[in-house]
């Protein structure tokens, strides 16, 4: 929704990175979902009434099954703005991530039909949603991707 003032209105999200053997999830958006169909994404939802480290864990737990002692806060980055003008919005993404013990566990819903492990490098090549890798550079601070 735009504002009076032709704002984007601001809407805050989580993405979480999941990482097993230095490899990163990549997920794909189903059609059923709002925004960004088909595109690669982390896991990632808006964030309610909770806390966005509290909101990443829900999510991770809907999106992927895996449980919450199974899943290793490793990073929080600062939020970053991603604008959409398309969408009227301006997300605010709270970026987390994540080590897993056993990608085996992993069994998607709804939101994504299909997962891959890339490693972090390689998520250039693939379409994804806006400033993906910008998300994950926020976690990984200085080190590169």
């Amino acid at each position: 929704m735009v504002t009076a003032e032709g704002a984007l209105e601001p809407t805050a999200v989580v993405t979480a990175f999941l990482r097993h053997d230095g490899r990163i999830l990549l997920v794909q958006r189903s059609g059923r979902v709002g925004s960004y169909r088909g595109r690669w994404s982390a896991i990632s939802g808006y964030i309610e009434d909770e806390k966005p480290l509290l909101q990443a864990y829900r999510e991770i737990s809907e999106e992927t099954g895996l449980p919450a002692a199974e899943v290793h806060l490793v990073a929080a980055g600062e939020p970053i703005a991603i604008p959409a003008p398309e969408l009227a919005k301006l997300w605010r993404v709270h970026p987390f991530l994540f080590e897993i013990d056993d990608p085996d566990n992993i069994r998607l819903d709804w939101e994504n039909v299909a997962y891959r492990w890339v490693a972090p490098d390689e998520i250039k090549l693939y379409p994804t949603v806006p400033k993906l890798e910008e998300a994950l550079r926020a976690c990984l601070g200085n080190q590169s991707i």
